[in-house]
């Protein structure tokens, strides 16, 4: 008979194949469910001849594919014992098991029933100090310890190489069983990552003291059992019995930062009591497996971080491609738009369009946050603010007033935007505008006397009952508006900020720059306010200049 025995991480695994169709996946109803994200619903299926004697596999689709022995598989292909097995980013072995070690009861540790108090704890800064000269000496041992440390550099998966260290381990210390427990991200679970047997039988449940665990996985101390028999506390221990267990040791895997997993043995034979010597070497080879497993984590991460950086990359583009490139042309009128942002993605935005009656349409908006959930949200607001430009009635009020409620349907309480949208009639020259709760706009007029186009309402999506007033103004010859995100003047050098009475300044002492021109001199003396200061919000503006 065959088992498949594997980890998804938070959960080991053990099934028996018996004769008949197996679906392997994600959904619940599957035969054999695993609950990670890196497996589809409908993941796999394997199949168990009639008479045992064959057993096959195929993928179903799967996103993130099936693996055997590291080769992808494409058809259906036939598995035997001893496959290594990858479905999504779990590792799985297909195991004999004679029918006895089936149904075999699962034993308990005796770690389960044992008093700490009266248990050998060991600080692990104790336990890996250099090993005794009659341990050193072993002649197995610097070969076994070289095997071992040939892992740091081998590429195999995770699961292959916790089970080649559990039998480099066994060279060196006699054991019924040995495990490799691994921490879960709920506080004081494991799961067992990896187990053998001398005997080759079902290894059973590995049930720990949480008060135990917790000294180990706290206070990283090693833990030694050296013989519960001799102990009356435990002559009336019906699973201490019944399992035999005679000793037991235990030591932390762990880097710099935590704890993520321990070490196991145990034993039934009266003639291996475990005692200091034994639990110092188990550290030090406990030590290079923590070095092993940490290396995993960090390639992990790397992993992870490339696929968030593609992804951000990927974000980036598209929102760089909603964003309106192109700024359309009016007669009598100049325009310019800047954007810059502090991350991949951010929050502000603008844009513009020539309405059906021939008025040109611009926004500004600064959506609360930063980063990937600002990005989101601002797309939402684009895109709800185009879907209303087509409208042969487009109504400011009406439009700002659906935005807002939209966002405040379906968005958290802290999330929101500043807005400024205005309509240019180029023909007679009036622009009607709501501010809501944003940064007043700078209205320059020729004369250098400056209009600050103040907040008319509040911020959209905040409330479900605010409400707007429009306003207008006059748009003469040689006027400039100047709209910007807070990202401008709250730039920040150590203590100070860039300051909305800076801003003026400069503006009005160069009202008679082209939008264009006006724009980099603001952001040039921006960035030589800043220095090496880092950027910390996104900058975002907005210039229309009457020509004729």
């Amino acid at each position: 008979m065959l088992k498949l025995i594997g980890t998804d991480e938070n959960k080991y695994y053990s099934w028996e194949l018996r004769p008949g169709k197996y679906i392997i996946g994600r959904k619940s109803t599957c035969d054999f469910h695993i609950a990670d994200k890196t497996i589809s619903r409908r993941h796999a299926e394997l199949i168990v001849s009639d008479d045992e004697s064959e057993c096959f596999l195929s993928d179903l689709g799967s996103h993130n594919k099936t693996f055997v022995n590291g080769e992808e598989i494409f058809t259906k292909i036939t598995i035997k014992a001893g496959d290594r097995i990858q479905f999504g980013q779990t590792d799985f072995k297909l195991q004999s098991a004679e029918d006895e070690e089936l149904k075999a009861l699962q034993k308990p540790t005796l770690f389960s029933d044992i008093d700490p108090e009266k248990s050998i704890m060991l600080s692990m800064t104790e336990a890996l100090k250099p090993l005794p000269d009659r341990v050193a000496d072993m002649p197995e041992l610097l070969p076994t310890i070289f095997d071992m440390a040939k892992m740091l550099v081998l590429s195999e998966p995770k699961e292959a190489m916790l089970e080649h260290s559990l039998e480099m381990v066994g060279k060196l210390i006699p054991s019924d069983r040995l495990a490799v427990l691994l921490t879960t991200d709920k506080n004081m679970e494991m799961f067992t990552a990896a187990c053998c047997t001398s005997s080759g039988n079902d290894p059973g449940y590995f049930s720990l003291s949480k008060t135990i665990l917790k000294d180990i996985l706290e206070n990283k101390n090693a833990i030694l059992i050296d013989d519960a028999k001799e102990d009356p506390r435990f002559a009336e221990k019906e699973s201490i019995i019944a399992s035999d267990l005679r000793s037991a040791m235990a030591v932390p895997l762990f880097d710099e930062e935590r704890v993520f997993g321990i070490l196991y043995a145990d034993t039934t034979n009266p003639l291996r009591r475990y005692n200091d010597d034994f639990l110092r070497l188990f550290a030090t080879m406990g030590n290079i497996i923590a070095s092993r497993l940490a290396n995993f984590a960090l390639i992990q991460e790397r992993e992870e971080k490339k696929i968030y950086e593609a992804e951000l990359n990927r974000a980036a583009d598209i929102q760089k491609s909603l964003v309106r490139q192109d700024i359309p042309k009016v007669s009598n009128y100049s325009l310019f738009a800047f954007q810059e942002q502090c991350r991949a993605v951010g929050g502000d935005l603008y844009d513009f369009t020539i309405l059906p009656d021939g008025k040109l349409l611009f926004l500004l908006a600064d959506v609360s946050g930063k980063g990937m959930g600002a990005a989101l949200l601002m797309s939402n607001i684009l895109a709800s603010f185009r879907i209303l430009y087509n409208n042969d009635e487009f109504n400011l009020n009406k439009a700002v007033t659906q935005v807002s409620l939209q966002m405040f349907k379906h968005s958290t309480t802290e999330n929101f935007a500043t807005l400024f949208i205005g309509f240019l009639d180029t023909q007679n020259h009036n622009l009607t505008y709501i501010n809501a709760g944003h940064n007043p706009p700078l209205l320059i007029r020729e004369s250098g006397k400056m209009d600050m186009l103040d907040p008319c309402g509040m911020m959209i999506g905040a409330f479900d009952f605010s409400t707007w007033t429009e306003e207008s103004v006059e748009f003469n010859i040689g006027d400039s508006l100047t709209v910007f995100s807070d990202g401008v003047t709250e730039a920040g050098a150590e203590e100070e900020e860039y300051s909305d009475e800076r801003l003026e300044q400069l503006v009005i002492e160069n009202r008679d720059k082209t939008p264009k021109s006006l724009i980099r001199t603001i952001i040039l003396d921006v960035n030589t306010f800043m220095g090496d200061s880092p950027r910390t919000d996104d900058i975002t503006m907005i210039v229309i200049k009457r020509d004729k």
